[in-house]
């Protein structure tokens, strides 16, 4: 039996939340020497990006302006973290 990893995420507020993964898990995703806590917050940089994509872009009809700026901050603190910008890493741009 697989054991689990407990990670916790902490907000703003000071609210937190704690998320078990398989342990291992991470460590499919991490290259050598990268902190596990470092995967983790790259996995969900890059989840936000590609969701706040898809409402800002593939959603029925136009997005409302904060929905496009909210996309447009996530598309920037994404090539910020990992140098290449979210639509080279999608494989198109609107």
């Amino acid at each position: 039996m697989v054991e689990t990893e407990t990670y916790t995420i902490e907000g703003p507020n000071g609210d937190s939340e704690e998320l078990e993964l398989p342990a291992g898990l991470v460590d499919i995703f991490a290259e050598q020497g990268e902190e596990p806590t470092d995967v983790v917050a790259d996995i969900v940089v890059q989840a936000f990006a590609q969701q706040a994509h898809v409402v800002a872009h593939h959603s029925e009809g136009d997005a409302p302006s904060d929905i496009a700026e909210i996309n447009e901050k996530m598309e920037e603190l994404f090539e910020d973290r990992f140098g290449i910008a979210l639509s080279d890493a999608l494989g198109h741009s609107h």
